[in-house]
């Protein structure tokens, strides 16, 4: 009898020690003790996804009711935007995710999880698509919280809040990215300008051309399809053009 009353008292301890350890104890948000990368900041990717069935319920937070839409079209609101870190990173969100400060992420109270959004900062026009996978923020003057990836992007980590509008995105709304192929980059602006004509009149593509410091840099595109960027790029390197490379659209022209 005094073993299971032992072996008890340890259990207890244990989970005691366990609920510690809980992002609640945490009294006061904070920052982690790194920037976001320039890859943690790119947009997120609005696709097709499966809206959970769970976070359609309405619920109870601090006895307020709320109501979940049913659809995030042609949704659009402003208001402000605050964000949230280390308090809940690794945690699960409201849709059953892993919360990572470091992803492209949102919390909204109502909207479909998950949902897509672009979140633009009415002080400096930053823009950020952000995937909404949780719940929250619980302030009656908040709209949306951010991850610390999307309010670095945003330029609104370091106030901690700022005033935003957002506008919600479905999967025809994301735009192709486009590829480009850089074939060289020169001096000679005509020499340039006749292999521009030359090379988009062969593989019937578009061109660009850049300038900077003096020097000439000669892109196609852009390509939508990929197999076909490669096809190109691989012909133009077996045509004296060995310094050719892909570039994406999201990079500097």
């Amino acid at each position: 009898m005094k073993l299971i009353n032992n072996s008890i008292l340890i259990f207890l301890i244990l989970l005691i020690s366990g609920c510690s350890s809980s992002r609640y104890d945490m009294r006061h948000d904070s920052a982690p003790l790194r920037k976001p990368t320039l890859l943690e900041q790119l947009d997120a990717q609005v696709v097709q996804v499966n809206k959970s069935t769970a976070a359609k319920r309405p619920y109870t937070v601090r006895g307020k009711r709320y109501y979940p839409m049913l659809s995030e079209k042609d949704y659009k609101a402003t208001g402000v935007a605050s964000w949230y870190g280390r308090k809940f990173h690794g945690h699960l969100t409201s849709n059953g995710e892993t919360y990572d400060m470091f992803d492209m992420t949102a919390a909204h109270k109502t909207l479909p999880l998950p949902s897509f959004v672009e979140v633009t900062n009415t002080a400096n026009g930053k823009t950020a698509i952000v995937k909404v996978n949780d719940r929250g923020p619980f302030h009656d003057n908040r709209l949306i919280d951010l991850s610390y990836s999307a309010a670095y992007k945003l330029g609104i980590y370091q106030s901690g809040t700022g005033n935003v509008t957002i506008k919600a995105l479905l999967p025809s709304d994301a735009k192709i990215p486009g590829t480009y192929i850089q074939v060289l980059a020169a001096s000679n602006l005509v020499n340039v300008q006749t292999l521009a004509a030359t090379l988009s009149k062969k593989y019937k593509l578009n061109h660009k051309i850049s300038q900077v410091n003096g020097i000439y840099r000669l892109h196609l595109g852009p390509i939508k399809d990929q197999s076909q960027a490669q096809n190109v790029l691989s012909r133009l390197k077996q045509n004296s053009h060995k310094q050719a490379f892909l570039l994406y659209s999201q990079d500097k022209l």
